[in-house]
């Protein structure tokens, strides 16, 4: 098969690989539509420390059933399905627990193991679901990132009415957005550039640039109280360490951006007592995908048409352009097609 192979920092190359084929519980998968992620431009650059070259990335994969290995029931040939990239042991204590996506021995499709910038992948038939009728397989590859913000709403326990602060309006913050407006939340976005802002205003998010002014405005906006909800989607520790003082009192606080590995942060010791305020992480998904596929369905999801489909086969030159030029593209999504 080809695939768009990142071969070391900065090289990635259109050529062959070996066509994986489904063991036993597993299931083939001609891959149609891949999004692109900043997890997918870490490895490119080559900060991320988890992934080894050559690899090919994309870990926002839909596609149809190509074949089932021995064990598989209720996945036929040709049924259009979304793959969940991430694989748990099974044994460790947060599998055991039910929280796979926090597995110890985690393995993520496109950055462990072969991801979806091929034209085939395989994955166990767990983590393969079926696609809802009419929706088409660029539009279900947004399932993975969608699932990341219904897994970070969950943790928050986001609710009708509620204002939501979210900080960071990249697809990740756009996700949980998006998730967070479908349950009847009041979202407003805070982020440092006004491109991002503009596109989170143009899909139905009140905005609030980055700033001096941005807890003052909070305030005002919430007569005093801070929000009840704030999702640090930015990976700033700027940003995680400014939810502190923009929660309300008994609020909840979900960090969700992937600060540097090394990095700290601090908080004012008294507030966790005087505030009382809940501090969550959330990680990926899990069992998130099932909501994520019924919003998109449902049309509950505009995030997709900021979205800019290229073909798989110039993935070379789309890296580079991101990485030279983040901005001109705000979400990428390659799609197969015979050139």
């Amino acid at each position: 098969m080809r695939a768009a192979i990142m071969t070391a920092p900065h090289a990635l190359e259109v050529g062959p690989w070996e066509t994986p084929r489904p063991a036993t519980g597993e299931v083939l998968v001609s891959v149609g539509a891949t999004g692109v992620c900043a997890g997918d431009m870490y490895i490119y650059r080559g900060t991320n420390p988890y992934s080894a070259y050559p690899l090919i990335g994309g870990h926002e994969i839909a596609g149809t059933v190509a074949e089932t290995g021995d064990g598989v029931e209720d996945l036929e040939p040709g049924a259009p399905v979304v793959v969940e990239p991430f694989i748990g042991c099974g044994t460790c204590y947060p599998c055991r627990i039910g929280k796979t996506n926090c597995c110890s021995k985690l393995v993520v499709l496109g950055v462990h193991a072969p991801g979806g910038f091929a034209e085939f992948i395989v994955a166990p038939a767990g983590n393969v679901h079926k696609i809802p009728p009419d929706i088409s397989l660029s539009l279900a590859s947004f399932a993975e990132p969608i699932a990341i913000g219904v897994q970070a709403c969950r943790r928050g326990a986001v609710a009708a009415g509620e204002y939501v602060l979210v900080i960071g309006a990249g697809p990740i913050g756009l996700a949980v957005m998006e998730v967070a407006r479908a349950r009847g939340a009041q979202v407003t976005v805070t982020d440092t550039m006004p491109s991002r802002l503009e596109t989170a205003a143009s899909l139905g998010a009140a905005t609030i640039p980055a700033g001096d002014g941005l807890l003052s405005t909070v305030l005002e906006q919430t007569n005093g109280e801070g929000a009840p909800v704030v999702i640090e989607a930015a990976g700033s520790t700027r940003a995680i360490e400014l939810t502190v003082d923009l929660v309300a009192a008994g609020g909840r606080i979900v960090i969700l951006g992937l600060a540097q590995q090394a990095a700290r942060v601090s908080f004012p010791a008294l507030d966790w007592t005087r505030k009382e305020m809940t501090v969550l992480g959330s990680r990926a998904s899990v069992n998130c995908f099932p909501e994520a596929l019924e919003l998109l369905a449902g049309g509950k999801i505009a995030y997709p048409r900021v979205a800019t489909e290229f073909s798989l086969w110039e993935a070379p030159s789309v890296f580079a352009q991101l990485e030279e030029k983040p901005d001109s593209v705000h979400k990428a999504v390659f799609v197969q097609n015979d050139g």
